[in-house]
């Protein structure tokens, strides 16, 4: 009898040390509201919109120790439309992201799979798009800079370093996968940051290769970007950089960024998918963005962000010119949930282009001016 008790008990205690060393945790947020567009093709509307700020998602996020502070690690994160149900990132089961690496608490991580580049990892939170701030409407134009993560990276590997007393670096790098055609369809990425008490600086490069007679086509196929990217171009050439400080219960940020486009093609306007793509016949494009944005926590639970973007560009010999002036204010009902009241006014001065007012993720205005009014809730897991 007491040799079975003394078994039962030391297989408890293998059992607890062998689950000490592994973990899979699941999570997920979903983001749900009410959104008033004063012009979407010409008319009015209110609508349900999921993602507003944050697209809704869940995902299962794991690790094993291996010992000598070696660990191997996966994440596997689905994104879905709540007001609906159905998948999004064109109908994956784990669009958002699906990796799996080895990570070194010395070292850094290098991990395999559908991932974010160096733009979102890097220069994506200091802009109020990358944040829970503001989020899928405060993007800049058609996200052409990708802060917004309207696309990731495919059969990419990446490696990402540890902390270095407050600087990070990687980069990541997107196979297309066929034969006779390793720079078509390829993506690579590079990027940094480094904190110092409040100041947060980071700057990040990437760029995409394309056949552009083939972009169409493009739509879950072999190669690093798959047809969701919002810009459609035989190459993509984006870099930027930006600095934030934190003082006390406020946070001023500014960020630049610039994206060149060569055989460009058109446009998949608006990141939802609720606007078809914009044919422009143009043989080049450039974007700058300019973007001030700050926030200020005005109680423990109350919360407070403006941002304001300039983006000029030129398509071609036309220079359109974009002002998006966003604003936010959230209140955390607990330390998981909250809800949010947002704005956006955007403004564009066409100058030939045909482009209207089209804020990311809504149909775009039947003119050069659009306005959105959202009434939100979120609720993280």
């Amino acid at each position: 009898m007491k040799k079975t008790l003394m078994v039962a008990a030391l297989t408890g205690v293998f059992a607890t040390a062998a689950h000490a060393q592994s973990s899979v945790t699941l999570y997920g947020l979903i983001d749900a509201g009410i959104t008033y567009t004063n012009n979407q093709n010409g008319h009015s509307n209110w609508q349900a919109t999921d993602g507003a700020v944050n697209t809704s998602r869940w995902g299962l996020r794991g690790s094993e120790d291996l010992g000598g502070g070696l660990k191997a690690i996966f994440t596997l994160e689905n994104g879905f439309n709540v007001m609906n149900g159905t998948l999004r990132q064109d109908g994956r089961l784990f669009g958002r992201q699906a990796f799996v690496g080895l990570a070194s608490d010395q070292f850094g991580a290098v991990t395999l799979g559908r991932q974010y580049d160096s733009v979102v990892d890097y220069l994506g939170p200091l802009a109020l798009t990358g944040t829970q701030y503001g989020g899928t409407f405060t993007a800049h134009p058609f996200d052409n800079d990708n802060l917004d993560n309207s696309f990731r990276v495919d059969n990419s590997v990446k490696f990402q370093s540890a902390n270095y007393g407050g600087f990070k670096f990687g980069g990541l790098y997107g196979f297309s996968n066929a034969a006779g055609e390793f720079s078509n369809n390829r993506a690579y990425s590079v990027g940094g940051s480094y904190n110092y008490g409040g100041l947060n600086v980071a700057a990040a490069y990437l760029q995409l290769n394309n056949n552009v007679g083939a972009l169409g086509a493009i739509t879950n196929t072999a190669g690093a970007v798959d047809g969701d990217n919002t810009l459609l171009a035989g190459r993509q050439r984006t870099f930027g950089a930006g600095i934030s400080y934190a003082f006390g219960p406020a946070t001023a940020a500014f960020v630049y960024t610039q994206t060149n486009l060569n055989d460009l093609a058109g446009i998949a306007a608006g990141s939802a998918g609720t606007s078809a793509t914009v044919p422009l016949g143009a043989t080049s494009g450039h974007f700058q963005n300019f973007e001030v944005n700050g926030r200020y926590q005005l109680t423990p639970a109350l919360s407070l962000a403006a941002g304001y973007t300039y983006t000029q560009s030129s398509i071609d010999g036309a220079n359109p010119k974009w002002n998006q002036f966003n604003l936010q204010t959230s209140y955390s009902l607990s330390k998981r949930t909250d809800v949010y009241l947002q704005g956006e006014y955007q403004h564009v001065s066409q100058d030939g282009s045909g482009l209207n007012a089209d804020i990311n993720g809504l149909t775009a205005s039947g003119n050069n001016n659009q306005v959105a009014v959202t009434a939100g809730l979120r609720t993280r897991f």
